[in-house]
C-alpha cells in the first residue's frame, strides 16, 4: 500500500506552533521520522488562515525539499493555493485534492497534464458528501472521465470514497466498502485512497476503530492510506493485513519489521536482543 505520512499538518497544535515560529528543525525531524518509517509521500498542509497559507506552504515545501527527496503530497482545500505553490515543488508527487465541487477540476487537472503527477479525487460535489454508494460511484466515474480529457489515466487517480463517521452513520463502513468494490470493478487500474481517522470520529478508543477499518478497507482494495506512520499499532495492523491478503509474499515485510523492532512488543524485542 502507498502510505502518505500525515504529520506535517498545521491542524496539529505542535506543527501549527512550528509554522508560526518557522521552526525548521522541528519540521525536518518530523519529515525524517516519517521517511524512516517507510512512507511513500509526505503530506504538507499549512492549516493556517487563508491570508497566511501561501507563505506557510512555501516555507514548509522549502524545508521538506531541503531535508528529503521523498515526494510531496501537497494539501490545501483551496485549488488556487495549490496552483500557486505548484511550480515550487521540484518533483512529481500527489495533489490533495480534487473533487466535483465548483471549478476544482478546471483548475487542478490542467496542472497534471503532460506530467507524472497524481491526484487524490474525492467523491463529493456541490451537494456535499453523498449518503449512498450509488452517488459516490457516479461521482468517481465523472471525475475519471474529466481527468481523461486532460490525458490523466485512471492509474494516476487515487479515488477517495469519503468514509463517514461510524458514530453518526451506522452503515458507514458498509457503504464505503460497496463503493470501493464497485469502483474497482469498473476501473481496475484506479487507486483507492482513504484517510483513516474520519471513521472513528466521535467514538471512544478511536485507534481500535481505525485499525479495523484499515484491515477491512485493504480487503476490498484500498491502495493508498493517509495515516500516522509513527503509530506502531497501526503500522503493525497494516503489515499483518497485507500478509493475510497475500500482498506481502512470504511475509517478508512483516518478518523484517518484527526483526528490526518496527512492530511488536518493545519489551519483548529488547529481551530477545540480549
Amino acid at each position: 500500500m502507498f502510505i502518505i505520512g500525515e504529520k506535517i499538518n498545521g491542524a496539529i497544535p505542535s506543527v501549527a506552533e512550528a509554522i508560526k515560529k518557522r521552526d525548521a528543525d522541528f519540521v525536518r525531524d518530523l519529515a525524517l521520522k516519517q521517511v524512516d518509517a517507510g512512507i511513500n509521500y509526505l503530506d504538507i498542509c499549512a492549516g493556517t488562515k487563508p491570508t497566511e497559507e501561501y507563505d506557510a506552504l512555501c516555507w514548509l515545501i522549502d524545508v521538506v525539499q531541503g531535508t528529503t527527496d521523498t515526494p510531496i503530497c501537497i494539501d490545501s482545500p483551496d485549488p488556487n493555493m495549490i496552483k500557486s505553490v505548484f511550480p515550487r515543488i521540484s518533483q512529481a508527487g500527489i495533489i490533495n485534492s480534487v473533487s466535483d465541487e465548483g471549478n476544482k477540476c478546471d483548475i487542478l487537472f490542467p496542472l497534471l497534464q503532460n506530467t507524472d503527477w497524481q491526484v487524490i479525487a474525492l467523491t463529493c460535489n456541490n451537494d456535499g458528501i453523498p449518503a449512498d454508494a450509488d452517488t459516490r460511484v457516479h461521482i468517481a466515474s465523472e471525475l475519471i472521465d474529466k481527468a481523461a480529457g486532460y490525458d490523466i489515466s485512471p492509474e494516476r487517480l487515487h479515488i477517495d470514497p469519503l468514509v463517514m463517521s461510524l458514530a453518526t452513520v451506522s452503515k458507514a463502513m458498509m457503504i464505503f466498502m460497496e463503493a470501493v468494490t464497485r469502483i474497482k470493478t469498473v476501473y481496475p487500474t484506479v487507486k483507492i485512497a482513504a484517510g483513516l481517522s474520519n471513521i472513528s470520529y466521535g467514538l471512544p478508543v478511536r485507534k481500535l476503530i481505525n485499525q479495523n477499518f484499515l484491515t477491512l478497507a485493504l480487503s476490498v482494495g484500498l491502495d493508498t492510506g493517509i495515516l500516522d506512520p509513527l503509530n506502531r499499532d497501526l503500522y503493525g495492523t497494516l503489515l499483518a493485513a497485507e500478509a493475510l491478503l497475500d500482498k506481502d509474499k512470504h511475509c517478508r515485510k512483516y518478518n523484517n519489521a518484527c526483526r528490526t523492532g518496527r512492530i511488536g512488543s518493545i519489551k519483548k524485542i529488547k529481551k530477545e536482543g540480549k
